[in-house]
């Protein structure tokens, strides 16, 4: 703490009316300013030095809040414990399956480690159809089962036992290795019968069912924990795992005598991963100093109304819908295409999230992405200004979401006190955005620790290696491997 207030000192004698423009590093020669008013308007998305302090702060307290035995219940970030306290050292061998659950798709997994740095890997992708997506947790899981029995059948171990990992990327309440109950679903999911339920056993269940095949489920995990696992795998210096995708989260590796939560055996290992669930900070209503109407629109027209609060602000099942509100109100205004706007316009979700990514990818003074889109959307008479006034908005947008996962990625480091910390990173919109990444580079080192270096490192598929990981090591643990 004493960090953050020397922190605050000092950034309190700078000039807080520096124009965001330049704080996004724009070189206004190049091309056309937004209009005044269209910057005007936008402040409200820019999240500042003071402000990045302050959430650095509430992300620190919550965390700390999520890891005591006390607090935990009425903690936003909850800070559930994994139970996995082994990375990989890259002496992981043999064969392992691996499922991967987290969206509208799902993938199969089997992967042959082989030694450090050393793997063979085939998946497929599966459909998870809307119906299945909001019925019963029994089809779920037998839709599951069946495709790990095709999967299994088309790789010719349809016969073998294999240990398998099972990527779960939703809120889980780990009461150990292979135990998990479902606190919530998110990512518009809804399956009646699996809230508070254990899921690998619903997933044993349903193989069983079947009675074809044979796994062992050696861990469940979701994809942040994946991602660290994987980061780790190459790079042993990987202690944070971070997602940017459809949603939002983080782990990291916390000490065990910092984890008042601990409700497993007694452990002679000294760390634990933590799984921070972070998407829910700001369900009590810290955040709304930051939210706009914008925000609040998404929450009240959401599935999960008042839940998954930090997460409707960063992810990108949520990016491409704000900008499109932040677009319509200021065309109805008249403030962009004349006042002119189109039915795709007004329609929710159809400013999909890649447009953001595809706008900003312009180069100065060109606006091909900015006006293909455009006509996507069925607007007409597009000038240049509106176009640069388009992606003033996409930028603040996108630069807001950099910022807000940038406070908590930089608490968590300072936090940790390592020397040196790398963070394995997935999710699409932190690998497609094109300025992404930079982004968050220059605002963490802005905030974290001078002494304290640290990287971001992109995950090469860490949900579903990720798993094969967690579930070799821990048969490394126990001797099987």
């Amino acid at each position: 703490m004493i960090f953050y207030h020397k922190m605050l000192k000092s950034i309190k004698k700078m000039d807080f009316i520096t124009p965001y423009i330049k704080n996004l590093q724009i070189d206004k020669s190049k091309f056309l300013e937004p209009s005044p008013i269209i910057q005007q308007r936008c402040q409200e998305l820019i999240i500042d030095d003071k402000t990045t302090l302050k959430l650095m702060d509430l992300v620190l307290h919550e965390v700390n809040r999520g890891l005591s035995k006390k607090e935990n219940k009425d903690a936003d970030i909850k800070c559930y414990v994994t139970y996995i306290q082994d990375l990989p050292n890259g002496k992981e061998r043999g064969k392992f399956l691996a499922l991967d659950l987290g969206g509208t798709n799902f993938r199969v997994l089997i992967i042959h480690l082989k030694g450090e740095n050393d793997f063979e890997m085939q998946s497929k992708i599966y459909a998870v159809p809307q119906n299945i997506m909001l019925g019963s947790g029994e089809q779920l899981f037998d839709h599951i089962a069946e495709c790990l029995a095709n999967f299994m059948r088309e790789h010719n171990v349809y016969a073998e036992r294999l240990p398998l990992g099972f990527t779960f990327s939703f809120p889980l309440l780990q009461l150990g290795l292979t135990k998990g109950l479902l606190v919530r679903w998110t990512k518009g999911f809804n399956c009646e019968g699996v809230v508070g339920e254990d899921v690998v056993q619903l997933l044993k269940d349903a193989i069983a069912r079947r009675g074809d095949v044979q796994i062992d489920v050696c861990a469940i995990l979701n994809d942040t924990t994946g991602t660290l696992m994987s980061c780790a795998w190459k790079n042993h210096n990987c202690k944070i795992g971070l997602i940017v995708g459809t949603g939002s989260n983080a782990c990291y590796v916390e000490k065990i005598k910092n984890v008042e939560n601990w409700d497993g055996p007694p452990s002679d290992k000294t760390h634990v991963l933590i799984n921070t669930e972070w998407g829910a900070f700001g369900d009590n209503g810290v955040l709304d100093f930051i939210r706009t109407e914008y925000d609040r629109e998404i929450d009240e027209n959401s599935i999960n109304r008042g839940k998954q609060i930090q997460e409707k602000m960063i992810s990108g099942m949520y990016m491409g819908e704000l900008a499109r509100l932040v677009i319509y109100k200021f065309t109805k205004e008249g403030l962009l295409f004349n006042g002119v706007d189109s039915e795709s316009l007004r329609k929710r979700f159809l400013f999909f999230t890649k447009y953001v990514s595809e706008i900003e990818s312009d180069k100065p003074g060109n606006y091909t992405n900015c006006m293909q889109v455009m006509d996507e959307l069925g607007l007409t008479n597009v000038t240049e200004q509106d176009c640069a006034n388009v992606r003033y908005i996409c930028e603040c947008v996108s630069s807001r979401a950099a910022h807000l996962v940038s406070a908590g990625i930089a608490a968590l480091i300072n936090k940790m006190d390592e020397p040196s910390v790398t963070v394995g990173v997935d999710g699409s919109v932190y690998r497609f955005h094109p300025k992404f990444h930079d982004l968050m580079m220059k605002r963490i080192r802005q905030f974290v620790k001078p002494e304290i270096s640290f990287d971001l490192m992109l995950s090469e598929d860490g949900s579903g290696r990720g798993a094969a990981l967690v579930a070799a090591v821990a048969c490394r643990e126990e001797g099987r491997v």
